[in-house]
């Protein structure tokens, strides 16, 4: 067993993070594992902006339905067992926003979960999307323990939100439909593992640049490391990376010893 450094990080834009000291956060944290989500770019386009780095196997999932849209990566130190792509149903597979990679002792799955959008155009989507996904996890799961990280594009509890009675069934990610398509998720088998370790700590993962949330501190948790009950005992501690810029997010970690 070993101390795994597992971080995920909604990039929203792999080429225009690289600008922004992608590369410099990435090596201060040293993940053994990062996670990204929105990285915005065709898989080679994806694959030579990661090419940096270079000591690590690189896996990424592009959006097949609009260029420059969507997309995750997984970037780890050790070569996985396996790795693939979506969740083998086409109606959600056009968006390239999920990766499993396949360890000795787990499955760890990168998730961007779709925004439910302006005026929650797409909350129908999202919702049958949140049930599908949970299968998915569900059967993974029947072969072994799954940590599953990314943007969920959902805050959980008020705590997760600054302004949580203004967003309550009128903003996308703070509807009572997808607070209870995570809660499904929770009760299916999974730990929120910052809320875990950190029961009433108030703290964001995700500020809007167009009202300068960041200075304000008006942010979301929406990004999340989600620990399959067996191995929670084996979680060490939980992060959110308020220091690291470059993102509209921060990063998120998780230590665990597997």
């Amino acid at each position: 067993m070993s101390l795994l450094h597992l971080v995920s990080w909604n990039v929203n834009g792999v080429r225009a993070i690289m600008k922004k000291g992608f590369v410099e956060s990435v090596k201060a944290m040293a993940p053994d594992v990062i996670c990204l989500q929105e990285t915005k770019a065709g898989e080679d386009e994806s694959s030579e902006s990661l090419d940096v780095l270079k000591s690590h196997h690189v896996y990424v999932n592009s959006s097949k339905a609009r260029k420059g849209y969507s997309g995750t990566a997984i970037i780890s130190k050790a070569e996985p067992i396996n790795v693939t792509y979506d969740i083998g149903l086409e109606k959600y597979d056009q968006e390239g926003r999920v990766i499993t990679a396949e360890f000795i002792n787990y499955f760890l799955v990168t998730v961007y979960t779709p925004n439910s959008g302006d005026g929650l155009a797409r909350l129908d989507y999202r919702e049958s999307w949140d049930s599908e996904f949970n299968h998915y996890l569900s059967w993974l799961k029947k072969r072994k323990p799954v940590i599953v990280c990314g943007d969920f594009n959902v805050a959980h509890q008020p705590i997760d939100l600054a302004r949580p009675k203004e967003n309550y069934n009128k903003s996308a990610g703070y509807t009572q439909r997808e607070i209870d398509g995570f809660s499904r998720m929770l009760d299916a088998g999974f730990v929120d593992s910052f809320r875990h370790f950190y029961p009433k700590e108030v703290k964001y993962s995700y500020w809007s640049f167009v009202t300068s949330g960041r200075e304000k501190n008006v942010g979301w948790r929406i990004d999340h490391f989600l620990v399959d009950h067996r191995i929670m005992p084996a979680a060490k501690d939980a992060l959110i990376y308020n220091e690291y810029h470059g993102s509209d997010h921060c990063p998120v970690g998780l230590k665990i010893e597997l």
